[in-house]
């Protein structure tokens, strides 16, 4: 099988140019360029090339270095920015696996071969005729949360051949196999950022601008900010308070207000209800065949619902998953409800949805604000005129 094979540098992506060698594929090698030797970061891009170019002579494979700079810059990076001036919470990970290497790659050169291979911590299965996309065996390497975007067309041309590998079983081969990067440590962060900062890049991009910080309880003033778009809700380190611990609960971004809860158990960072828009189902969705006789349930929910569907979900990037179930509003959207608390839900992150037995990837959607609350009309009174008050139910 002709397999193109997406290299980084890393470890991961060189045990499986190892692994599919070794299974007789026609393999060539190709590295992402993203970034370039300026503010921008660039992901040490010419120490990645060098390892990858070590990897493809041992092999005897060819390696080409492709360029999708500015198709990241039009579309990670502006999306980036623009979700965090709106004073929400990126994940620009996700968007570059779905735009960048299994969009605009896949478009100019990875559609010339059978398959398109990583070093993802996923899987592909075949159910019944459709591809889904499964968990890892790792569950604390599982990255599916970053692949939950993808298409199915993008997915039934992938392959994770580290699917069913523990990362530590990874480390042997690479060492059983002499690769030189065996011992090299894991990128951290965010891709395109290279060894710049996250908020060093944010204030190179947005600047800074004071704001107060407010106890959400009290409303008392407790501190000051740079600007909201360096917090994002449940961030508790890099605050500058003193007599924590402090919870971002909450943002005012067009007064440029963040709000904070002071605890390590306040329930102002948790909540069960989580609405989603934007709900992106990979394989097909799960409502479309849904009947009132057929709405599964869930005994140890004691739900009797109709029109919910079992999960488990994600909210970020953790080995760690909520039980529960989404629901389909009426005037669109879904919406989650977790079994238990789910710590500091940022709108613009991504409600990652599971198989309750949390073993294939659904889908995933994005994280909306929360509807404001609505305000009633009392009923008007002799001589008087109708008040508003708010509803606090």
């Amino acid at each position: 099988m002709r397999i193109a094979v997406l290299v980084s540098g890393g470890v991961d992506s060189a045990v499986v140019v190892d692994k599919l060698y070794k299974e007789g594929h026609d393999l060539h090698l190709f590295y992402i360029r993203i970034g370039m030797d300026n503010d921008h970061g660039d992901c040490s891009a010419e120490e990645d090339i060098e390892m990858c170019t070590l990897i493809a002579r041992k092999y005897g494979l060819p390696l080409k270095v492709v360029s999708l700079h500015e198709e990241y810059w039009d579309n990670v990076m502006a999306y980036t920015l623009r979700t965090v001036k709106e004073g929400l919470t990126p994940h620009p990970d996700m968007m570059c696996n779905k735009m960048i290497k299994f969009g605009f790659f896949e478009e100019r050169w990875g559609h010339e071969f059978d398959k398109t291979a990583t070093g993802h911590y996923a899987s592909v299965k075949e159910i019944d005729g459709k591809y889904y996309l499964a968990t890892a065996a790792d569950p604390v390497k599982d990255q599916t949360d970053f692949l939950a975007q993808i298409s199915y067309k993008q997915l039934s041309h992938l392959i994770f051949p580290l699917g069913e590998i523990p990362k530590i079983e990874v480390r042997k081969l690479a060492s059983e196999a002499n690769l030189p990067n065996a011992v090299r440590k894991d990128s951290q962060g965010i891709c395109f950022l290279g060894k710049i900062n996250y908020n060093d890049f944010l204030e190179r991009q947005l600047g800074t601008k004071s704001g107060p910080v407010i106890e959400i309880e009290t409303g008392k003033k407790i501190g000051e900010h740079r600007g909201y778009w360096f917090y994002t809700i449940g961030q508790r380190k890099g605050l500058g308070l003193s007599g924590g611990p402090w919870y971002v609960v909450k943002k005012n971004v067009r007064d440029n207000v963040v709000y904070v809860s002071n605890g390590y158990d306040t329930r102002a960072q948790y909540g069960r209800t989580i609405p989603v828009e934007e709900m992106h189902w990979i394989t097909e969705n799960p409502f479309d065949n849904l009947t009132r006789e057929t709405a599964p349930a869930n005994e140890t929910l004691k739900a009797e619902e109709t029109g919910k569907i079992a999960i488990s979900f994600k909210t970020r990037h953790s080995p760690d998953f909520y039980q529960g179930f989404i629901s389909r509003k009426e005037e669109g959207g879904y919406v989650v409800e977790s079994a238990t608390d789910v710590q500091g839900i940022a709108p613009g992150q991504f409600a990652i949805i599971y198989t309750p037995d949390r073993t294939l990837c659904l889908g995933s959607g994005m994280i909306s604000l929360p509807e404001p609350k609505k305000r009633r009309r009392t009923k008007k009174r002799d001589g008087d005129a109708a008040s508003i008050l708010p509803n606090h139910n």
